[in-house]
């Protein structure tokens, strides 16, 4: 296209309004403020006093469900100690039954003895010792014991 051809199709060239441009705004503009020093420190100061009510009513209703809950954990401990050693017994009386099938061509064996001789020192012959948690799984599955192993250790 020629210049010609743009020229009679009436460009409007972008020029400043009339009367030129307003002054450039240099000085600070305030901020309208919405609360004033006073109402924002009484704001804080009710704000502060209704959470601390809150709170406080909160704290009433925590402190009773931990008194309950301690009083559950008090309640059920007997009963949570008698099952474990229930368990326990029953699993030491499994270890000796699979010992007394293990042992029962060897001659001289007695179960719970090395070849007759205790393995425990008690005062008392009725006396209970605590197995130690190689004796609870002396039978067991390698693969199983070390993952009892593992729980054990890290919970």
């Amino acid at each position: 296209m020629s210049a010609t051809a743009t020229a009679g199709k009436g460009i409007k060239q972008e020029l400043p309004p009339k009367g030129g441009y307003g002054p450039i705004q240099i000085e600070r503009i305030k901020l309208r403020s919405i609360f004033g020093a006073k109402s924002t420190f009484a704001f804080l100061i009710a704000s502060t006093c209704a959470g601390m009510y809150a709170y406080h009513l909160t704290f009433k209703q925590i402190r009773r469900e931990e008194i309950e809950m301690r009083s559950a954990r008090f309640a059920i401990w007997p009963l949570l100690l008698a099952e474990r050693d229930r368990i326990i017994l029953k699993q030491m009386r499994r270890n000796r039954d699979e010992e007394a099938e293990l042992m029962k061509n060897v001659e001289r064996w007695e179960v719970g003895t090395y070849y007759g001789e205790p393995i425990y020192f008690l005062d008392d012959a009725d006396q209970y010792r605590d197995p130690t948690f190689f004796e609870h799984f002396a039978h067991t599955d390698p693969k199983i014991y070390m993952d009892r192993v593992a729980r054990h250790l890290f919970t």
